[in-house]
């Protein structure tokens, strides 16, 4: 008989959110706050101990509206260290509200084979049905899985497996919030086996340095009637940079153009979608304010990424360049290597 293989070695880290929000001791009612760490959360969920050796880190205990990229540059150092010394996998725990956006932050800066996921909960732990145990076992299974290895960061939600890049928030309170409108699950969990698509394949990651300094970087979003006359306030109030929501496939009202071009000029400014899924067309419409029009003007293309995303990636490229030219080629650099084209066949 073989001997048993050990255990694979996950690291949880906590920042707080739902998933660690119970009521204050001795308060009967205001509602519940964050205050269980990753310790309380791996306590809760015996099962644990069956499925990976696991080191718990208290890292941050905030609601994630709170959470910086300060923080998440912090997090990102933490956890390199930790596959320096051989952790196999880790996990974090945090509110769904940021997930979009932090997980993929973590896509961005933590340079490693080693899975990254990150999961939370939509029901805190004082209701009946909560989800919170369920999706951190789901989630350490998956940082203890080999095949999970080289997919970049995740978030695991609901048993589905979800890549960073991909992934939004699209409800206030199911527990199914989560979904990949553009690409769809790379992955799902089930009886306990992470499963990753025969479709997946490893993602391939333009990973970024990890700059001290925050560049403030503004998100705009197109509405009908708006006549978007903060863009010309941008540079104003301290922005580097912008990311325009726009409608559609890329698409401005026309009287705004001339103001998106005059701080394209001077600032870089990302063309995004306000629908949240599919790619900003490149090469459809040729009216004013359309995506041509916008693109010659010389806004940038956010290519599949939401704006939210968008914005993230701006930032920590303006962290270390304010060069629009420079971020510009930056930021193309990081779409063409995360999608595969057919020249790359």
């Amino acid at each position: 008989m073989s001997e048993q293989s050990p255990m694979r070695r996950v690291s949880v880290f906590s920042l707080g959110g739902t998933i660690a929000s119970t009521n204050t001791a001795g308060a009967s009612s205001g509602g519940v706050v964050p205050q269980l760490g990753a310790g309380d959360l791996v306590r809760a969920v015996p099962q644990l101990k069956e499925t990976a050796e696991l080191e718990t880190v208290a890292f941050r205990q905030v609601p994630s509206g709170d959470l910086t990229l300060g923080d998440l540059r912090e997090l990102a150092a933490e956890i390199s260290a930790r596959f320096a010394d051989g952790v196999d996998g880790v996990v974090v725990t945090q509110g769904t509200d940021t997930i979009e956006e932090t997980s993929f932050a973590l896509d961005l800066l933590v340079d490693a084979p080693q899975p990254v996921v990150v999961t939370g909960a939509m029901r805190n732990p004082t209701l009946a049905g909560a989800d919170g145990p369920a999706n951190l076992l789901a989630a350490v299974q998956v940082a203890a899985a080999p095949a999970a290895g080289g997919m970049g960061a995740m978030v695991v939600f609901n048993d589905e497996i979800h890549a960073a890049r991909f992934v939004r928030k699209g409800h206030t309170s199911s527990p199914s919030t989560f979904r990949s409108v553009t690409a769809g699950w790379i992955g799902w969990v089930v009886e306990g086996r992470p499963r990753i698509g025969l479709c997946s394949v490893p993602l391939r990651r333009d990973v970024l340095a990890r700059p001290a300094g925050d560049r403030p970087v503004a998100l705009l979003t197109c509405l009908l009637g708006d006549d978007l006359r903060l863009v010309g306030e941008l540079e104003r109030l301290g922005y580097a940079g912008a990311v325009i929501d726009s409608f559609g496939g890329g698409h401005v009202p026309g009287h705004v153009v001339p103001a998106l071009a005059e701080v394209a000029a001077r600032i870089p400014v990302v063309l995004a979608s306000r629908t949240g899924g599919g790619e900003v067309l490149q090469e459809t419409y040729g009216f004013p304010g359309s995506e041509r029009d916008l693109l010659a003007r010389g806004l940038i293309p956010a290519g599949f990424l939401d704006g939210r995303k968008a914005r993230i990636l701006l930032s920590l490229l303006l962290a270390d360049d304010t060069d629009p030219a420079v971020v510009r080629t930056s930021f193309q650099r990081f779409l063409d290597a995360a999608v595969a084209s057919d020249r790359d066949r």
